[in-house]
């Protein structure tokens, strides 16, 4: 290992964290500076920084002023620091959604939209007509494995329209068959799924009475927990004091609250129906998929079979049978028309120009800066539309880029490469704005010789730092322990380099790579997640040890080698489904499962899978999304070997592909 020191002189005692820079340049201290950065980037201004608010594109412009600030080039995008693409941020009706059930003598049950029944974007859209099945939960199990559950056994559902309820059985049990993994045929995803590979013309959900009840019990213990504080505040209060006659106040609308909760539980509970985006914006081509109200519905299935919702549920939880039955002499008809919005986003990239020979090669030092907004989807607190504010999830790692590019840029000798800084986007989504830009990079891809990831730094405890990707170059694991000699980090070294963050797109094009991260805790992907829990010394440390990273693999004249490395350090999202190893490509908007490559020595790569194929079917499982596809893997079983049918240049190729057993 030769340093270059004909074109920047470096010695060993360099490599600390205020080496070569000029205090003259940098205003305030560095933990000064990162608590500015992260007080604004996680601050209630910029909405959760979701992608498509205005508040992301905020986040945005702070970057990039902080980038040209530090002196960096932010012209290096045709111009401009923006690598700039379109995806689907959302998704609104447009004008005709409508929805009538006709049964036997002319009998017309009609649905106001948004009062008696809601469309779903993460359905299709268009005109439908068809008999009706009600199909209980819409579950195809193999579970319990004595008695496999499954409400489609034994009716015939092409070409009908298909009501579900939504959730599973037995929820009061805790140790029943759909606990664990198996709780995710609750997934609506996962019910349209079993719809579709049936042949339905369109799926209608329903709240079942369980969590109808439960929405009625959450109202009684909101207020109760009202009326309990704001009696505490009003005892505690001076009686002719401000505060007492606003506790007073508080206390009287929390009565107010009770009382209402306690009309809801008199009629049942709390039936509400799904709005826009419930469960994402799906894709063209899927079936239509409305919501309707348990009341409509109790309407129907008494005039149909004499039977309600409660009953339903009661019969299949007391013998967990299913109670799918066709609604003889009734028809539904209707249309959906959703509108996909579809936005411009971007990534932000700065550029500290090396000098010399290999001036031309490049290191690449990225962050994701986006978040969740206000929940949704990608939220752990279930129900919520407060501000995710994403202090650790990823304002930590975007200040901590800032960092380390406005200490490299104030260095007063150059670094014999180039350094490229990159704030992703919509990394949330599926690591979006990294695969992008792989897709599409400013600086070609064969002259970027390592990716160095920060995602989630904020939370140093106990000095624990772990670094994913140790394994794809053979001279990561001295060199981190080398550097951690005077930084006292109890390193975590973990060899995988692809993970749940934006250095797997880069991982996947062959780019030794390391993503530094301090763990995951309670308020992740939650409104707890504010700076003031951040840890802003600790983040200073790792910072520190990035910078130096970044230096020693520009002045070390051999370019990191790449090795591949089998495994994923991502949770597998498939639970107890058979392993295949393919690397999600959710950069792609066509129908099926796009993939950007497959896992080395998975069953995936052997079967011959790669970038670039798109999965449109699992043995007969149609497959449109990466739902369907974890769905049509749970019709099989590890060691066989399955049909996997995917369109690759145009063509469809189909592949025989022996899966694993679960991981």
């Amino acid at each position: 290992m030769r340093d270059l020191r004909a074109w920047c002189v470096v010695a060993v005692g360099f490599l600390g964290s205020n080496f070569a820079v000029s205090a003259a340049e940098l205003v305030g201290t560095p933990q000064e500076r990162l608590l500015k950065d992260i007080q604004y980037l996680s601050s209630d201004e910029l909405e959760g920084r979701g992608v498509g608010t205005k508040g992301l594109d905020l986040a945005a412009d702070y970057i990039l002023k902080s980038f040209s600030d530090a002196g960096l080039k932010v012209n290096a995008v045709n111009g401009g620091a923006f690598h700039k693409f379109e995806m689907t941020t959302g998704a609104r009706l447009k004008d005709v959604n409508v929805l009538k059930l006709t049964g036997p003598e002319g009998k017309e049950l009609s649905f106001e939209l948004d009062k008696d029944f809601s469309v779903m974007s993460f359905g299709g859209q268009g005109k439908f007509s068809g008999g009706i099945v009600f199909a209980g939960y819409g579950i195809n199990s193999k579970e319990p494995k004595d008695a496999p559950y499954n409400d489609f056994d034994g009716i015939d559902i092409k070409g009908k329209i298909v009501i579900v309820m939504r959730r599973n059985p037995q929820q009061e049990n805790p140790k029943g068959p759909f606990r664990g993994p198996n709780a995710m045929h609750a997934a609506v995803t996962a019910k349209l799924n079993a719809c579709v590979n049936g042949g339905a013309a369109a799926m209608v959900l329903v709240n079942e009475p369980y969590s109808i009840a439960q929405e009625g019990e959450k109202k009684f213990d909101t207020a109760n927990n009202l009326i309990a504080k704001f009696s505490k505040e009003l005892l505690a209060a001076d009686a002719n004091s401000d505060a007492y006659k606003k506790s007073r106040e508080q206390l009287a609308d929390a009565l107010k609250k009770l009382d209402e909760a306690g009309k809801v539980a008199h009629a049942g509970g709390e039936d509400v129906l799904l709005k826009l985006p419930y469960a994402g914006y799906g894709k063209d081509g899927s079936i239509p998929v409305v919501h309707i109200t348990a009341a409509k519905c109790n309407e129907l299935l008494q005039a149909a079979i004499k039977k309600s919702l409660k009953d339903i549920e009661a019969e299949i939880d007391s013998r967990l049978k299913p109670q799918t039955v066709e609604l003889k002499g009734w028809t539904a008809t209707g249309e959906t028309n959703v509108e996909r919005v579809r936005s411009e986003v971007k990534n932000v990239l700065a550029v500290l120009e090396g000098e010399g020979p290999l001036a031309d090669e490049t290191i690449v030092v990225g962050a994701h800066y986006d978040h969740v907004g206000r929940g949704g989807e990608g939220s752990l607190a279930p129900g919520s539309k407060e501000i995710h504010n994403g202090a650790d999830d990823n304002a930590s790692g975007s200040v901590a880029l800032l960092e380390v590019a406005r200490r490299l840029a104030a260095r007063k000798e150059k670094l014999p490469r180039r350094v490229v800084f990159i704030a992703f986007t919509a990394e949330e989504l599926g690591l979006i704005g990294s695969a992008k830009y792989v897709e599409n990079p400013a600086i070609p891809l064969d002259k970027t010789i390592a990716m160095f990831n920060m995602d989630m730094v904020g939370r140093l405890t106990d000095d624990a730092l772990t670094v994913y990707g140790v394994g794809t170059s053979p001279t990561f694991k001295d060199e981190l322990t080398k550097l951690n000699e005077s930084r006292n980090f109890k390193l975590v070294l973990k060899p995988e380099g692809q993970g749940p963050s934006d250095q797997t797109s880069f991982y996947m094009k062959k780019i030794p790579v390391l993503h530094f991260f301090t763990g995951t805790h309670s308020d992740y992907h939650r409104p707890s997640d504010d700076w003031e829990k951040i840890n802003v010394p600790g983040m200073d440390r790792i910072t520190g040890m990035v910078e130096d990273l970044v230096v020693q693999t520009a002045v070390t004249e051999k370019r990191p080698a790449y090795v591949e490395v089998k495994g994923t350090a991502q949770i597998n999202r498939g639970g107890n489904r058979p392993y295949v190893g393919t690397i999600p490509n959710f950069g792609s908007e066509e129908k099926g499962y796009a993939i950007s490559g497959a896992a080395p020595g998975s069953p995936a790569d052997v079967a011959g899978l790669k970038g670039g194929d798109r999965i449109v079917k699992v043995g007969s499982h149609n497959v449109s999304d990466l739902n369907d596809f974890d769905s049509g893997l749970r019709n099989y079983s590890a060691g066989e070997v399955v049909d996997f049918t995917v369109i690759r240049e145009g063509k469809e190729v189909v592949l025989k592909l022996k899966l694993a057993a679960p991981r």
